[in-house]
């Protein structure tokens, strides 16, 4: 990694106080000069943000594995399945969602691996699915990580169907 240090040395004039009293004009200048050293470095090499590996698991033991990766706390699991063409939505759901706003419910996941890689539950999830188990998210109010953690995370579609 090559870093490359900048350095100047910048002398300030203090200002000069300018008034009038009775008609006469009078200037005072401050006395001292101030020398003000700057420096900054800078770094040539990129920085790599971290990234999340998702897995998605059927409802049936015979489904396949999905897979997908995103950057940590830059999308909502629904987005992210959206964007992989990752099956989310039940028969009632994929005709009657809300679009990812939150008010229907319907795009529930139960998250088997990596909770921890993920947002606390919203107070729209909390109302949603209060009688649900811990494990199941809405995954249009559920951030894949948090701009600095890695990971993995298995997630469980649609978990109202498993056998």
């Amino acid at each position: 990694m090559a870093v490359m240090n900048l350095a100047a040395s910048i002398t300030f004039r203090p200002p000069e106080m300018e008034f009038t009293h009775n008609r006469h004009k009078s200037v005072i200048y401050l006395p001292k000069r101030i020398a003000i050293s700057i420096s900054c470095a800078t770094s040539s090499a990129t920085t790599t943000k971290p990234e999340i590996e998702l897995e998605f698991i059927g409802p049936k033991p015979d489904d396949p594995m999905d897979k997908a990766k995103a950057l940590s706390g830059e999308k909502l699991l629904r987005n992210i399945m959206s964007e992989n063409k990752i099956e989310l939505y039940a028969a009632y759901g994929k005709v009657m969602n809300c679009g990812g706003g939150g008010s229907c419910g319907t795009c529930i996941v139960e998250i088997i691996d990596g909770k921890d890689l993920l947002n606390e539950r919203t107070n729209t999830e909390f109302r949603y699915l209060k009688k649900k188990p811990e494990s199941w998210r809405l995954a249009c109010q559920t951030i894949v990580g948090n701009k600095e953690n890695s990971g993995k995370v298995v997630v469980q579609r649609l978990p109202q169907w498993k056998k």
